[in-house]
């Protein structure tokens, strides 16, 4: 599983962490009070305004590292998932997480919970559970004696996936009380974004990303077929159950802690792979920085366009991502890939 960065790395990834940094300044200055780039260099030296200080320290700052952090595992996870179905119209909720993990997050607000930390955490927790027990039950039911067959897998996301909304659906029809609140979480509300949600979520998007990291060698045998990447020495049985786990896990991290958020995970690792190839030791740590600038823009245009109300990040995604899934599906059917 484990390889050497290939030396052609260092520019592209050069690249993305300067387009990272860019869009990191970007979403810290912009917002209802615009903060100078010279200010916010002021405020990490400590000698910055204090107004500005608590702006950025305990409101915009934890609220950037959150999409961040987000993005870059809707990046990696969906650089991973294309990888291991060899599928470029793959995505990170192929197999149902995001769907899962929307039914445990309305589950959640139809309860009256205490304003504590637990309370407040409540309902991440949910939509995080629920979607691993998804990944679990899927992955169960795609199962054929010792082997899970890629469409099985798909085709038992899918049914899920179907399952999960339809009975989200009716119990945002009951709860009519928390139809907007439960509305602004599944198009991509933040509506999490203190330093808790994202001392919660690292610990998750550590084991995540050391697994989606190591798998690079992995998906670049797959590429050729079961069969043969078998021949070559790979496990493959063991090599995806690591992937999909390590895949499932930064998704529903994602998703728990910042809502469903479509296209990210689609769209990055494509882009990526039509700039700088289609090496996977090269694709997924890409896609993971790529993931988070992707989603440090789409927030600050959430932000601004009806400024001073602000859309769901989803939304925004959704109307860039929609356009570029067509592009790619009529791309894939031309080159072959059904």
């Amino acid at each position: 599983m484990t390889s050497p960065l290939p030396s052609p790395m260092k520019r592209p990834l050069l690249l993305a962490l300067s387009l990272l940094l860019a869009t990191l300044i970007l979403s810290l200055a912009i917002g209802s009070v615009f903060i100078p780039p010279a200010e916010l260099w002021n405020i990490l030296r400590g000698v910055g305004e204090e107004a500005f200080t608590l702006i950025v320290w305990n409101i915009r700052l934890p609220r950037t590292v959150l999409i961040a952090l987000a993005g870059a595992a809707l990046g990696g996870s969906g650089a991973a998932y294309q990888g291991l179905f060899r599928n470029p119209l793959a995505d990170p909720f192929l197999i149902g997480v995001a769907s899962g993990a929307g039914l445990g997050a309305v589950i959640a607000m139809s309860i009256q919970w205490p304003y504590s930390f637990w309370g407040l955490m409540a309902i991440p927790l949910a939509a995080f559970l629920a979607a691993l027990l998804t990944v679990f039950l899927v992955y169960q039911l795609a199962r054929v004696g010792r082997t899970v067959p890629t469409t099985n897998l798909i085709l038992a996301g899918v049914a899920f996936s179907s399952f999960a909304t339809s009975l989200t659906s009716f119990l945002m029809i009951r709860s009519t009380s928390e139809v907007r609140r439960a509305l602004g979480w599944l198009l991509g509300g933040i509506s999490l974004a203190g330093w808790d949600s994202v001392l919660s979520l690292i610990p998750y998007l550590v084991i995540g990303f050391g697994g989606l990291l190591l798998s690079g060698h992995a998906l670049n045998l797959m590429q050729f077929g079961d069969d043969q990447a078998q021949q070559m020495g790979l496990n493959v049985g063991r090599a995806r159950a690591i992937i999909l786990a390590a895949a499932s896990l930064t998704t529903a991290a994602a998703v728990a802690f910042a809502g469903i958020i479509g296209f990210i995970g689609l769209v990055v690792p494509h882009i990526v792979r039509m700039w700088f190839g289609a090496d996977y030791r090269r694709v997924i740590p890409l896609s993971i920085l790529g993931g988070a600038s992707a989603l440090l823009i789409s927030d600050v245009i959430a932000r601004v366009v009806i400024a001073p109300q602000e859309l769901p990040v989803g939304i925004v995604t959704a109307l860039a991502g929609a356009p570029f899934f067509l592009w790619v599906l009529r791309r894939a059917k031309n080159q072959g890939y059904w």
